[in-house]
């Protein structure tokens, strides 16, 4: 009998880690027992601590979220003056400068995040802020992505995630379509959630939720409807630089990952599946272009494989914001190119956007320091341009390019 082809996502690709029982590739933990690297110098190398830690949370994630409803609980008094007002989220394709855009929202005084201190005792925001209070931050140190990008245990970091997987196993499996409506309903999410970005407040002592968040993308109608306030900033790049940072990321992840398994298991712990041994394109409703994703990467197609990444994504927003008056009417476009050229001009509008007071504070802090990136430069060819066309032109003219 004639086997039946099996779904690319479950089938072995070349610098990705799957699942033989299908679905979504296995957990870091069946890749990592026993590997301890040493290499303290790498901008991969995880410490064993937060990788025992980042284990333990990950597989009890019950007892967590446990944890997580007895500190509101503890905190009922505390939290009954405080809400949840126009939180910010910045929601778009890794590499459109949606870090930079965290980072700088994150940095107004009125506003409380996610920082790196927080991995992996995010489900108790509150009691750990209290743990590590007297903490000193970490000397800086540039990140993994070699992007100039200082970090400090104090930076913003996107691990908000962890709290949606927890309640929504399956919304990094590719094979189902991760779209979140508005009229879309998780009570018992709703409730964990709203209380615990409440306790972040009450940690920080801010006003206002900021988040970089790139899965939101599919969650956009379904935010807007539980945040009617909410603010949406989204990056987007010319699919040329973008695609050849992506590709780039790609490939030092990739190679970070094969030396320290560990950065592998973190990554898939906190929900970061943009890039490296365990990526995974978003399925935006269209299972048949993340199969043709798949197959691309899998033959060796990198540049149109990614191409068809971003044209995926971008369409789908382009869609999302033409058919939803509510996410239309909370989301700012920040193109990346005009972030670069123009930063005054476009860090007033994100913060006019975003409602944040004394925004000239937050412009002349950030707008020196933003430039068009010189790290490194794209060399593709001919052809791999003309690749990126075809697959990008269409949706890339909805969004001036």
């Amino acid at each position: 009998m004639r086997q039946r082809e099996r779904p690319p996502w479950k089938q072995p690709v070349k610098a990705a880690l799957t699942n033989p029982e299908g679905g979504a590739p296995a957990a870091a933990e069946t890749h990592v027992e026993g590997m301890s690297p040493r290499d303290e110098e790498s901008p991969f190398y995880v410490p064993s601590v937060p990788h025992i830690l980042g284990g333990l949370v990950h597989r009890h994630r019950s007892l967590w979220l446990w944890l997580g409803r007895l500190e509101t609980s503890v905190l009922a008094h505390e939290l009954q003056s405080i809400s949840v007002k126009m939180p910010i989220y910045v929601c778009g394709l890794a590499r459109s400068g949606s870090t930079l855009l965290h980072e700088i929202i994150s940095s107004h005084p009125h506003v409380a995040t996610h920082r790196m201190k927080d991995y992996p005792m995010v489900f108790t925001p509150y009691w750990w802020r209290r743990a590590t209070a007297g903490q000193r931050p970490q000397a800086p140190r540039e990140r993994p992505h070699r992007d100039k990008m200082m970090i400090t245990s104090e930076s913003p970091d996107a691990i908000e995630e962890m709290v949606w997987m927890a309640f929504f196993p399956k919304c990094h499996d590719p094979s189902v379509c991760q779209v979140m409506a508005s009229g879309d309903k998780h009570p018992a999410f709703e409730s964990f959630y709203q209380a615990h970005l409440r306790k972040l407040l009450l940690a920080e002592g801010a006003t206002r939720y900021a988040a970089k968040a790139n899965y939101h993308v599919a969650r956009l109608p379904y935010l807007a409807h539980l945040f009617p306030d909410a603010r949406f900033l989204i990056p987007v790049r010319a699919p040329a630089g973008h695609i050849a940072s992506l590709m780039r990321q790609h490939q030092w992840f990739s190679e970070g990952h094969r030396k320290h398994m560990r950065a592998l298991a973190y990554m898939q712990r906190s929900g970061h599946f943009e890039f490296g041994l365990d990526r995974r394109p978003m399925n935006l409703g269209d299972r048949e272009r993340v199969r043709k994703i798949f197959r691309a990467w899998g033959e060796g197609e990198e540049v149109r494989g990614w191409a068809m990444s971003w044209d995926m994504v971008y369409g789908y927003l382009a869609r999302l914001l033409a058919s939803e008056s509510p996410v239309r009417a909370a989301a700012l476009v920040v193109r990346f190119e005009t972030m670069c050229a123009a930063p005054v001009e476009t860090l007033r509008a994100v913060a006019e956007h975003c409602v944040l007071p004394d925004a000239e504070r937050l412009v002349e802090r950030h707008a020196p320091g933003i430039h068009v990136p010189a790290y490194y430069q794209s060399h593709f060819s001919a052809d791999e341009l003309a690749v990126i066309r075809e697959e990008t032109a269409a949706t890339a003219a909805l969004w001036g390019y």
